[in-house]
């Protein structure tokens, strides 16, 4: 909510510095999000007076005016201004003026006429389009005759339209929802600073017709805990004066007419929802709240047409639907120009009914905010009598007899027992039972003090409020926490320890980033599409979980893989110029089986890499990313869980969203735990990117695989020997494959193979390859002879040609 600092000072003696003041308030009740005045750096804006206008002789749409900014000489200005004319009280940008966006205005010749000056919108002097009574085409603001009068020539136009104001953005927690309001937020301030609070009072008068007789209310308590309408007859519509329309734009609310803003500033001071209908309008002199049946179609005042869910919650009148209840009125209803009968309503409606219509129907406003929330039970007849007086103040209207009440549910006051050995158990410092009580007193919350025990009676404002320990926390808060004395622990300490999953995790972040990944972070949710793409286990039986209500088409369903997201990363940086990228990331993905209840939530590691792995230098030529640099990757991850079981990587072509060509499915043992591969091209050019490699892994799996304990390897004392082989094979046959019957058919000795050419062409047939291998073989016990390695090569041999008709060269 955006606090006026300027307002705030009505209520409360501020003498403290603003930067002050919002500090105070971060440290004792809720976040400052921001902290600004409306006016920027803008400078030279003053009031002024049209003395004159007349034709510019070189155009047909510019006129030259003679202004009076409180200076000796009138100043000339040029403008195109469609409503500027003589006697009008407007906003002056003068030579060397800084105004919205920084820019600077200076004087200069418009069509041959000097003009030293610009005469101002509301929105070219920095304020939101959102915001602005007034239209930019309809011309330059024109202060009404009312405001006008009280102005003076030369004024600093920022401080007149209350820009040099300071505003305050509190980010309001859940339970703070008193908060929503001035009054809220002066009850909270008074107490931090030790104030008393001046809360607004206001005079009704009411006529002499009872409003019963012109109007019926009807509401069900389970609907409508408060239900209540008043009517003010001959109201004049007309622009709300200035001081009104500065409070509203500086709230980030747009004025209207006088009777809107009255409804609107009425919310910001008490945050009750209220709402006005043109009773001319209205389908029936009544207003009855009942639940939708589905299918009602309401225009609403912001031109939009929705069609009500079964169980919204509709105020009628007659037989139509003219608001979704404490939301949004329709337009057909609302107040204009010739407005003279007005109806005032008051309601606190079902919280749930309307935090569910408000998201359905993409309607959330200034009052479902605070009623989803909660609002003071006790001042929503007295913010609606307080309403009702200013809009007769301000229309000249007369406001009916009697308010019109279907339902007006009171709050039996809360009473919490606060026990002050408790208090100063929990706090751990000895504050008395002075100044506990004095502290109840800033708070203005009523108590008795029975012994060493508080009896407090909690305002209705500040439903929060409900146990024991919400008074200590009030009581330590508003003491200070700064001041709370800093403490160890009591007790038996436990040093802390990573579990065996969090131990595997940890040790899979530092190897990725040890071998240049840097870490990403994406979305749990995403598109129906991207949630079916990169699946590691093909025949998997579960769905991604569908979310009932997504805030955005992009955040639907839950990933069922992380390459999206990673992938979604990538396309981001490219955009960007950034062409090597080179991330992992670590996280869960979802899926519900059929028939279950909770859904399963699996751990995966992802990475995905782009681009040049290593960039060009003095020494060396750079070298794009390909499927062997991921593949090595992979490898050197899988080295390091050291599994009992070999790691096998299998070539597919089963995974529709990767190259056919270049993926590879994972093994350990029998037990699929991931893939490695290109992404297809197709898919790459759907997210805008290059060649893109990844791989991914079922994190879940490979922590109940089975693993070697680390145990220290001593070099061998005895040497090495090494044969060198090359074999001739079908061009279908894997390395992979070999390498396996290599390691079957070697022997106990056989420590090391090493794959050092790859030749097809000249002097090899279309159909064959030619691989060179380097073997190398180890005896750490004694001393090996050549005997037993030409053994062991002899069986390699007779092996590779049994079983892939192999010719050695």
């Amino acid at each position: 909510m955006k606090v006026s600092v300027n307002w705030l000072r009505d209520y409360v003696d501020l003498k403290l510095p603003v930067n002050e003041l919002a500090e105070q308030i971060s440290r004792t009740s809720v976040e400052i999000e921001g902290q600004y005045q409306p006016q920027g750096k803008m400078k030279k804006i003053v009031i002024a007076k049209v003395l004159s206008v007349v034709p510019h002789p070189d155009s047909d749409h510019l006129v030259i005016t003679q202004i009076d900014a409180g200076e000796a000489e009138p100043i000339q200005i040029v403008t195109g201004a469609p409503n500027v004319a003589a006697g009008q009280m407007v906003i002056l940008a003068k030579h060397g003026a800084v105004i919205g966006d920084g820019v600077k205005i200076k004087k200069g010749k418009l069509r041959g006429e000097v003009s030293n000056g610009m005469l101002c919108a509301l929105q070219e002097i920095g304020m939101d389009d959102a915001i602005v009574p007034q239209p930019l085409e309809d011309g330059i603001w024109v202060f009404d005759e009312g405001d006008a009068k009280v102005l003076t020539p030369g004024e600093d136009a920022l401080h007149v339209l209350g820009l040099d104001d300071d505003i305050l953005e509190t980010g309001i927690t859940p339970n703070r929802a008193d908060m929503l309001s001035m009054n809220g937020t002066a009850y909270e301030v008074a107490a931090m600073l030790d104030q008393s609070v001046a809360m607004p009072t206001f005079t009704l008068t009411e006529a002499q017709i009872l409003t019963q007789d012109i109007l019926t209310l009807k509401a069900d308590a389970r609907m409508a805990s408060t239900y209540a309408a008043r009517v003010i007859q001959k109201v004049q519509v007309k622009n709300s004066p200035l001081w009104l329309q500065r409070r509203l734009w500086n709230m980030g609310i747009k004025p209207v007419n006088n009777v809107i803003d009255a409804v609107n500033y009425t919310l910001l001071t008490y945050g009750e929802a209220l709402h006005a209908y043109d009773l001319q309008r209205l389908p029936a002199a009544e207003l009855h709240v009942q639940m939708a049946s589905g299918g009602e179609t309401l225009v609403t005042e912001d031109g939009m047409s929705h069609t009500a869910h079964a169980g919204d919650l509709l105020v009628m009148s007659g037989q139509e639907s003219v608001m979704f209840a404490g939301i949004m009125g329709t337009a057909n209803t609302q107040v204009t120009k010739t407005t003279q009968e007005v109806v005032l309503e008051a309601g606190i409606f079902d919280a749930k009914a309307v935090r569910r219509t408000a998201r359905d129907q993409n309607l959330h406003t200034e009052s479902s905010q605070r009623l989803e929330r909660g609002v003071d039970i006790n001042q929503t007849l007295v913010a609606l009598d307080y309403a009702a007086a200013l809009i007769a103040e301000l229309g000249q209207g007369q406001v009916l007899q009697d308010a019109v009440v279907a339902q007006a549910q009171k709050l039996d006051l809360p009473v919490v027992a606060l026990h002050l050995s408790h208090l100063q158990a929990v706090l751990g410092l000895e504050i008395t039972a002075q100044e506990v009580a004095h502290i109840f007193e800033q708070l203005q919350f009523d108590f008795e003090q029975q012994g060493d025990t508080f009896v407090v009676t909690i305002p209705s404002r500040r439903w929060d409020i409900t146990i024991e320990a919400d008074l200590v926390e009030e009581i330590a808060r508003i003491y200070g926490y700064d001041r709370l004395p800093a403490t160890l622990p009591v007790g038996v300490t436990t040093p802390g320890k990573l579990n065996a999953k969090q131990q595997l995790i940890r040790a899979s972040r530092h190897v990725l980033e040890g071998l240049g990944l840097n870490q990403a972070m994406s979305y749990v949710l995403t598109t129906p599409q991207k949630a079916q793409n990169f699946k590691i286990h093909l025949d998997q039986t579960g769905e991604p979980i569908q979310l009932a209500y997504p805030m955005s088409q992009d955040r639907q369903q839950t990933r069922s893989s992380l390459l999206t997201g990673l992938l979604d990363d990538v396309a981001y940086n490219v955009a960007r110029n950034q062409n090597d990228v080179a991330l992992y990331e670590q996280g869960r993905v979802f899926n519900v089986q059929p028939g279950a209840v909770q859904p399963n939530e699996k751990e995966h590691l992802a990475g995905v890499m782009t681009g040049a792995w290593q960039t060009r230098n003095w020494s060396q030529a750079a070298q794009d990313v390909d499927f062997y640099t991921i593949k090595g990757l992979v490898e050197q991850l899988l080295t390091n869980y050291n599994f009992v079981d070999t790691v096998r990587f299998v070539a597919t072509d089963q995974h529709l969203d990767m190259h056919p060509g270049q993926t590879a499915d994972i093994y350990v043992g029998e037990n699929l735990i991931g893939m490695v591969g290109q992404i297809h091209p197709v898919t790459a050019k759907a997210y805008k990117v290059g060649r893109v490699f990844g791989f991914e892994l079922d994190l879940q799996t490979i922590m109940d695989l089975p693993k070697v304990t680390d145990q220290y390897e001593a070099i061998s004392r005895y040497p090495a020997i090494s044969r060198d082989l090359a074999i001739l094979v079908d061009v279908a046959v894997t390395a992979e494959t070999l390498r396996q019957a290599l390691v079957k058919a070697g022997g106990k000795y056989l420590d090391q193979i090493d794959i050092f050419d790859v030749y097809t062409g000249e002097h090899v047939p279309d159909s064959k390859k030619s691989l060179a291998y380097t073997l190398t073989f180890v005896n750490r016990e004694q001393t090996l002879t050549d005997d037993v390695v030409n053994t062991a090569m002899d069986q390699i041999e007779t092996a590779l040609r049994d079983e892939f008709a192999a010719e050695i060269r």
